[in-house]
């Protein structure tokens, strides 16, 4: 057929004979059998010692064919190891010279399974394939499929559309992955979005699979950053941000020099991580942190634009703010006010530059976002006051009851508080983890009293799925509190029904907690729940999938209905009625 043709054309260019020659020679002979045997002769394996030893295999049965392919593979993997051994010996130029002309010479059979490994290996070992060579093999679905990883690299840096087609899947992968964790059915305190260390999230397949396509190449690595910054912008979706510093990484760990000298967040990547690895910055890496973010250069304003990507990573975020959570705690101990902390100040500092990344990115205006004394001088001792009101609340409940006062746990919340939380985004982030902080506390008090401020927050970060996904973890600690009806109240219809029908991810988020929760709930109240969490026509699947899970869940609750002993039968025999006899 056509595709044989192809494949063996490349034999003729060498001077080796093929199929169509010998068609030739018997069309145009008179004896066919010695013509055979002379194509036989020219084109065998020249070995004198052959001569004796083809009849004695003939005897054998043995196929030419079978005898011939044995030797080609034998010979082909000497080939391949001798490639291998070629790219290394000798000096640089010389060795490279080899391989071209090996190229030159073999390119031609290129389309021939069998001598095709040879010629993917003679490319693989060049550093720099002839752009001719590059054309032929990307123009050539299958070619440009079989070729090895360090070729398509030099096809891929000069050509952006197409390794973005290669990329492309391993991102929107990565960001399902992501929303699986986030949306997973186990819900618990214990392992959580953020357990998982840095260094084994790094070990992922997309991770691992983008080092490998990037290998040492810089412009790789810019296109892949570039796709990042890229999508961050079309999507908001702070994940690209986390994939942006766990590739980095990945390459440090690597020790890939070549791109992590070049790439200016390196060092402040790299410290932030091990921050990220203990959820804490202590104070020798906050000096550390501190240095870098001093050190940005006149004219070098642009790696703040780098370096606020890898502070809005999740994992960023969640570290600086458990840590901002706990140095409020310990100046509550000690009575410093928030503004004389400068280790405070640095963590706001960092959180602001995270939490402006995108607006930097966006508006490709360089500079630290401005931090707002009120934050400082208000909201964070407004924090610590709700710190002082558990505190107090708790040593009063340990008195003797003589000595007690009639204290009551103060319910209202400060208006000042509710604002905070709807018009500073920094101040909202704090304030939604000091409440993760209180729920995992099992401080159903402090819950229950903070829990009306969450309805309208900055930007809807209330309803946001890291936080959801958290806080459902943190709620099966008070689980206990689900059997009662002012808890279910508080919790259900004045949070999170307030905003299912409008945010879908709400609804899924409370229909896992359910799952999850639902024989801890009184049955009035988990009926009542869940005829509120209907899915409408216009659902997803995923939530449709939740409601029937949940609603199988409850019907197997069911007491089944009592048994009603049946009548016993009254029924009397029935006389016999002769049948008509048929005329």
């Amino acid at each position: 057929g056509p595709g044989q043709a192809e494949m063996y054309a490349g034999l003729q260019e060498l001077g080796v004979a093929n199929g169509e020659d010998l068609k030739e020679t018997l069309t145009n002979c008179t004896e066919p059998l010695k013509a055979i045997e002379q194509f036989q002769t020219e084109n065998g394996v020249l070995l004198p010692s052959l001569q004796y030893a083809l009849p004695f295999l003939d005897l054998h049965g043995t196929p030419r064919l079978e005898f011939h392919q044995s030797v080609f593979d034998e010979l082909r993997e000497k080939l391949l190891e001798r490639v291998s051994a070629i790219a290394l010996e000798g000096k640089v130029e010389e060795r490279y010279k080899k391989l071209e002309d090996l190229l030159e010479k073999s390119f031609s059979l290129v389309k021939m399974p069998s001598i095709q490994p040879v010629v993917m290996c003679v490319m693989k070992h060049l550093p720099k394939v002839p752009e001719k060579k590059l054309k032929l093999v990307m123009a050539d679905k299958d070619l440009y499929k079989a070729c090895a990883v360090e070729v398509k690299r030099q096809i891929w840096q000069d050509n952006q559309a197409l390794f973005g087609d290669e990329v492309s899947p391993l991102l929107k992968q990565y960001i399902l992955e992501k929303e699986n964790i986030l949306f997973s059915n186990d819900i618990s305190f214990l392992q959580n979005f953020f357990s998982p260390s840095p260094k084994t999230r790094r070990q992922g397949e997309v991770v691992q699979k983008l080092t490998q396509m990037i290998g040492k190449n810089v412009k790789l690595y810019d296109m892949v950053l570039q796709f990042l910054r890229t999508l961050f912008l079309r999507t908001r979706n702070v994940h690209y941000c986390t994939l942006r510093a766990e590739l980095l990484m990945s390459l440090h760990d690597l020790e890939i020099s070549e791109i992590c000298t070049v790439d200016p967040c390196h060092k402040f990547t790299w410290c932030l991580d091990a921050c990220i690895r203990e959820k804490f910055v202590d104070n020798k890496r906050a000096r550390e942190l501190q240095g870098f973010l001093d050190g940005v250069k006149k004219g070098q304003e642009q790696v703040l634009g780098d370096l606020s990507m890898i502070l809005c990573d999740p994992f960023a975020i969640n570290t600086l703010a458990l840590s901002t959570i706990r140095h409020l705690q310990d100046l509550v101990g000690q009575d410093t006010l928030p503004r004389e902390s400068p280790d405070l100040l640095l963590l706001l500092r960092m959180l602001s530059l995270g939490q402006g990344a995108w607006d930097m990115i966006d508006s490709q205006v360089f500079k630290e976002p401005k931090m707002e004394a009120e934050l400082i001088t208000r909201f964070l001792p407004l924090l610590m006051s709700f710190v002082v009101d558990d505190h107090t609340f708790t040593v009063d409940q340990k008195l003797p009851s003589e000595e007690k006062g009639p204290i009551s746990y103060p319910s209202t919340i400060p208006e000042a508080f509710t604002k905070f939380l709807q018009e500073n985004r920094i101040a909202c982030e704090i304030g939604l983890y000091y409440i993760l902080h209180i729920t995992k506390q099992r401080n159903k008090n402090a819950f229950l009293r903070l829990l009306p401020a969450l309805v309208e927050t900055f930007s809807d970060l209330a309803f946001s799925d890291i936080f959801l996904h958290l806080l459902t973890g943190n709620l099966t600690l008070l689980s206990d509190d689900f059997a009662l009806e002012e808890f279910c109240t508080s919790l259900f219809d004045g949070f999170f029904l307030t905003a299912c029908s409008r945010k879908e991810n709400v609804h899924r988020h409370v229909l896992r907690l359910l799952l999850h929760l639902h024989h801890k709930v009184a049955p009035a109240k988990l009926e009542s729940l869940q005829k509120a969490l209907e899915p409408t026509k216009q659902s997803g699947e995923a939530l449709k999938e939740l409601h029937s899970q949940l609603s199988e869940k409850l019907e197997l609750r069911k007491p089944s209905p009592p048994q009603v002993p049946e009548p016993p039968s009254m029924e009397l025999p029935l006389p016999t009625v002769p049948t008509p006899a048929s005329r």
